[in-house]
C-alpha cells in the first residue's frame, strides 16, 4: 500500500524524523544527542523541536518568538550545515543534524547571543 492510499484510508505512516542536536553551553565540551520524533508531511523544524520539548526533553534549549512567520530570526541555527530559520525549514523523515549559529556566541544547545553587544542587558 503507498503512503498516499495510507494517509487516505487514514492508516498511520509511522514515519519519523531523526533530529541529531548538539548540546551543551561549550562548542568543544558539548555532546550530541539524537531523538525521533513524529513525522508528518508539511511541519518545521521548529514543529520538531518543539514536540521533542514537550514530549521528551524539557531541557532542550532553543529560541523563538514567532512562528512561520520569518520575521523574528531568533529561530536561526544550522541544518546539516547550512543556516536556516527552523520555522520554515521543512521537517523530513531522516536524520536531520541540528547546531547553533557557528558565528555567535553559543549559550547553551541551539542558543546564540543574537543581540547586537550595545542592546544586552549588562
Amino acid at each position: 500500500m503507498s503512503q498516499d492510499t495510507k494517509r487516505a484510508t487514514g492508516q498511520a505512516t509511522n514515519q519519523v524524523a531523526t533530529l541529531k542536536i548538539w548540546r551543551g553551553s561549550a562548542r568543544d565540551a558539548g555532546r550530541w544527542q539524537s531523538f525521533e520524533v513524529p513525522f508528518e508531511p508539511g511541519q518545521s523544524v521548529l514543529d520538531g523541536l518543539r514536540w521533542l520539548r514537550i514530549n521528551k526533553d524539557p531541557s532542550l534549549t532553543m529560541r523563538y518568538s514567532c512562528i512561520n512567520a520569518n520575521a523574528c530570526k531568533e529561530c536561526m541555527m544550522q541544518l546539516d550545515g547550512e543556516t536556516v530559520y527552523a520555522c520554515t525549514a521543512r521537517l523530513e523523515p531522516r536524520q536531520m543534524t541540528l547546531t547553533p549559529l557557528p558565528n555567535k556566541k553559543l549559550v547553551r544547545d541551539l542558543v546564540t547571543e543574537i543581540a547586537p553587544p550595545s542592546e544586552r542587558f549588562k
